[in-house]
């Protein structure tokens, strides 16, 4: 997916992304991070089609993504939001099998290769043997499961993830971004997700996008990119670098 100097505001005052351009990388992770009201989310609602650039235009596969049909948009990219909203009365496998809506033509039932779909994205997310709890029955860690095996049978090529781990706990949140790095690697989907915990976006992400103002401040690699002056000048707090024995670099942040 690329990015070719877009531009959108509600009102032509005030402007949330200006001429933002950049090339995700196919099959890489990449994060986004930054303060609140930089333009993370809105750069994802772009990419998904929920916002009209106000000028500029997005690619996938060298074509821009305004170009494509609904249906067929939904068979590349697959987004997740910080809250989700899901019918209560559905199972989990229901919820999981609209997934596949995009592969199937109205009113025919599902195929071996959706079933085949369906079930990798129960078993990825750890959702077996839960296909007929209803979703209100679910925790806040299962709902966010849901919907993620909802997107997995989707199959995309692109998967959106705007701070997946947000309410969340810390288990919960280490599993969401497990299942999506292994996601990654099985199936080279490219991931483009917005986070808000720094070290999470260093240990799962190949690269990072820093923002700032509707800009990038800075990108690269995940684990050489931010420094403590980069995040004093973005966010306004100090950081204290720690060396984890496996090399990678972690981030304690203070005022």
């Amino acid at each position: 997916m690329q990015i070719e100097k877009a531009t959108f505001g509600y009102n032509k005052k005030n402007l949330i992304l200006r001429e933002f351009s950049y090339s995700f990388k196919s099959g890489q992770i990449t994060a986004i991070v930054g303060p609140n009201g930089c333009g993370k989310s809105t750069l994802l609602g772009l990419c998904s089609r929920l916002y009209k650039p106000a000028c500029g235009a997005i690619y996938l596969d060298e074509k821009s993504i305004a170009q494509y049909k609904g249906k067929d948009f939904a068979k590349h990219v697959a987004s997740i939001y910080q809250i989700n909203e899901m019918p209560s009365d559905l199972s989990v496998l229901r919820l999981v099998a609209f997934g596949r809506t995009p592969h199937r033509k109205p009113f025919h039932h599902l195929n071996k290769t959706d079933e085949a779909a369906i079930n990798y994205a129960l078993e990825k997310t750890g959702l077996k043997g839960f296909e007929n709890r209803l979703v209100s029955e679910l925790s806040g860690g299962e709902r966010q499961r849901a919907c993620l095996a909802m997107a997995l049978a989707q199959e995309p090529q692109v998967l959106l993830l705007d701070e997946p781990t947000t309410f969340l706990d810390i288990y919960f949140q280490i599993e969401i971004m497990e299942i999506v790095m292994g996601v990654n690697q099985e199936k080279n989907v490219t991931v483009i997700m917005a986070l808000h915990d720094l070290n999470q976006a260093i240990k799962y992400a190949n690269d990072i996008i820093v923002m700032k103002g509707g800009q990038i401040a800075a990108s690269g690699d995940a684990n050489t990119t931010l420094t403590p002056e980069l995040i004093k000048s973005v966010f306004d707090v100090n950081a204290e670098v720690i060396k984890a024995a496996n090399g990678d670099n972690f981030y304690a942040v203070y005022r």
